[in-house]
């Protein structure tokens, strides 16, 4: 199993002293996992590294050191770990400006929906949003929403033997795509892949 237990986790204490370096790590390592898609939409691909941090985030802020708090966390925020045949983001609406974006979410109402990966000449794949709680509404939908592109054995052999990654939206109201994925977010994306639908370890 990929997914992260409390014996990965450092302590409050621990944490506290190795924020600094492990926050550099991190970071350096998002700079592969992030795509914008046009000038108001973003991809942030999610992976066990990703995840421990978000965990060791929340543990610190909420001061939480008790084990069902742990583990509270930790059931929440196990999900978003790819599993080895899949890729999972965060997708998220930038519009700094509140107006702008109460006017944007309605606009862009089922976007979640319309967002897609591609491995080389094969076929867009959709995302399946927002599994572990509904975001959007009748009226509006979120600015931030939680995807995982399912992707099929031939689309990940592809994708290990340096087929082109791309993704895209292809909403009404906002259509853009980034194709290809430069190479270096491509290669953080394949180490996703593990052999047999099997998560990568870190």
């Amino acid at each position: 199993m990929n997914v992260l237990t409390r014996a990965d986790l450092l302590s409050l204490e621990d944490y506290a002293r190795q924020r600094a370096a492990f926050r550099s790590r991190v970071l350096a390592h998002k700079k592969n996992r992030r795509v914008s898609i046009g000038p108001h939409a973003a991809l942030y691909f999610e992976d066990r590294l990703t995840v421990q941090y978000q965990i060791q985030e929340m543990l610190r802020i909420e001061r939480i050191f008790e084990p069902e708090g742990i583990a509270a966390e930790l059931a929440a925020y196990n999900p978003l770990i790819p599993d080895g045949d899949n890729w999972k983001a965060t997708f998220m609406l930038e519009y700094p400006d509140p107006a702008q974006r109460r006017e944007w979410l309605k606009r862009l109402l089922g976007i979640e929906n319309n967002v897609w990966v591609k491995v080389g000449d094969g076929a867009a794949v959709r995302a399946l949003a927002d599994e572990d709680l509904a975001r959007a509404t009748a009226e509006k939908t979120s600015a931030v929403h939680f995807l995982r592109f399912q992707l099929e054995p031939e689309m990940i052999a592809a994708a290990k033997e340096g087929a082109a990654v791309a993704v895209g939206v292809d909403h009404d109201e906002y259509a853009c795509c980034v194709d290809p994925l430069p190479e270096p977010v491509r290669a953080s994306l394949v180490a996703d892949l593990g052999p047999k639908g099997r998560a990568a370890s870190l």
